[in-house]
């Protein structure tokens, strides 16, 4: 069996990862599809994480050439993260594993279009996709992207080696790119928080594009603190950061279900720096971007209303009850699936055998 994954970008390849794993190990083919069109540095880090764990892949201009690559090269299933130019174009088997599982409303949005199934995360998601596309095939298989550290395969990182304190507790800090909380935060954040690590882990368009050139300056800034650890472009992979942090702090981020679903505090930044066209008279626009589901960061999260609301928040995380843990847990199962290691599997068996 081939199976081609579809990489717009650079951020689909950890939910893509264990799969691949999974398929290699059963005896199957993978190659990955990388776009030319995008720019130099995201092209020298894909060639460069390509070659350091020996994948195969393929280097195309654009969705249009891709389309046609799929329909006229051998294939048995094409493998998406997101919407693509035209499935109901294509002709081979097609599957799609939303990147993220955050609370934007492009995680529903994205099944208009056609695939042969899509695979889901937990009852609760798989239930409204059901009702919002009843000739849509849905499978729950669960979040393949927490698998490696479920598993302890992951390759680990340790304090030590990021230029941390080990007996410090770690912050991992990881927003989006939009909305995000970045603009909101104290020039200061490190110091006002010398009693912890930090790791900051943004997203990679906060670093890579030119539009949120003052996330990425700000950013810059907090890594001249010595408790503080920034990861790069080239480290786009947030796994490895979940893996060794105590708590998260995050925003409209789907990072907050995956730390969460990990069994790990969580405080919910929840305060953005909006762009005028999303305030005032437009601010429906922020709303639709953002699904229903977001009510559950209230259930699963500490919620800081503004900067300032920080230190208690991060110290509620320390004092967590049975009781909320328990009802965490139980929040995840529905908005994350089986949290057992075995997505991948899963995911890997339908593959292989529809």
């Amino acid at each position: 069996m081939l199976v081609y994954f579809d990489v717009q970008h650079i951020y689909y390849l950890p939910q893509y990862l264990p799969v691949i794993e999974e398929l290699s190990i059963k005896g199957h083919q993978c190659s990955l599809v990388f776009y030319k069109s995008q720019d130099s540095q995201f092209i020298t880090i894909c060639e460069n994480f390509v070659a350091e764990l020996a994948l195969k892949s393929v280097w195309l201009e654009s969705t249009e050439q891709a389309l046609a690559f799929y329909n006229t090269h051998e294939c048995d299933w094409v493998i998406f993260g997101n919407a693509f130019l035209d499935t109901a174009a294509l002709n081979k088997k097609s599957a799609l594993m939303q990147h993220g599982i955050g609370p934007k409303s492009c995680y529903y949005d994205v099944s208009n279009i056609t695939t042969t199934v899509r695979f889901v995360e937990g009852e609760h998601r798989l239930k409204r996709l059901e009702t919002l596309y009843p000739n849509g095939n849905f499978i729950d298989t669960g979040y393949a992207k927490l698998d490696p550290i479920l598993n302890k395969t992951i390759k680990g990182l340790d304090k030590q080696q990021l230029g941390l304190d080990e007996n410090k507790l770690t912050l991992l800090y990881a927003p989006t790119f939009y909305p995000s909380s970045i603009e909101c935060m104290n020039d200061d954040f490190p110091s006002q928080f010398s009693d912890y690590n930090i790791i900051i882990k943004p997203h990679f368009f906060s670093l890579a594009k030119s539009r949120y050139r003052k996330q990425k300056q700000k950013i810059l800034n907090w890594q001249k603190y010595k408790n503080v650890y920034v990861a790069n472009e080239s480290e786009f992979n947030l796994t490895p950061f979940l893996a060794i942090a105590d708590i998260m702090l995050s925003d409209a981020s789907s990072a907050i279900f995956e730390f969460a679903a990990l069994d790990k505090p969580v405080v919910w930044c929840d305060f953005y720096k909006l762009r005028w066209s999303y305030r005032g008279l437009f601010s429906y626009r922020f709303k639709a971007r953002l699904d229903e589901d977001i009510k559950y960061f209230h259930e699963i999260c500490h919620r800081a209303n503004q900067y300032s609301e920080l230190p208690n928040a991060i110290k509620t995380c320390t004092t967590e009850t049975s009781e909320f843990k328990r009802n965490r847990k139980k929040i995840i199962e529905q908005l994350a699936g089986k949290v057992d290691g075995l997505c991948a599997k899963r995911i890997a068996n339908y593959l292989e055998n529809y």
